[in-house]
């Protein structure tokens, strides 16, 4: 593996702050479609909690997966008003924004990127 250069580092910086921003824009119009919205950089910060979540239950082996999906889902009940469905449905509806997001910037040859925290896009 070579070494880490001054551009590599900066070039990973730029993919993980783009993927955390669409993260947060996947999440902030899940908020608006199925609950009162708030702002954008509370969905960013929720992005990257669920991130975090996921990062440490999905290894877990055999449920870490389920482990992981329900945590992710209780960061997004705690972070926003509604009980356990409401935070399903902001989830299901951040995935689907997620992917037309992704989507549409694999189509402009950015490709490179993800949704962090929002898991399976």
């Amino acid at each position: 593996m070579p070494p880490l250069t001054a551009p590599v580092i900066e070039d990973r910086l730029l993919t993980f702050l783009v993927s955390a921003l669409i993260g947060g824009v996947a999440i902030h119009a899940g908020a608006r479609i199925v609950s009162e919205g708030r702002g954008y950089a509370h969905a960013v910060l929720t992005a990257l909690l669920g991130a975090v979540v996921w990062a440490l239950l999905e290894p877990v082996p055999v449920l870490g997966g389920l482990l992981a999906l329900l945590a992710w889902v209780g960061v997004v009940r705690w972070r926003y008003p509604g009980g356990w469905l409401r935070a399903a449905g902001i989830g299901v509806a951040a995935w689907a924004a997620a992917v037309v997001v992704l989507a549409a910037l694999d189509l402009l040859g950015v490709g490179a990127v993800s949704a962090l925290g929002v898991p399976g896009a």
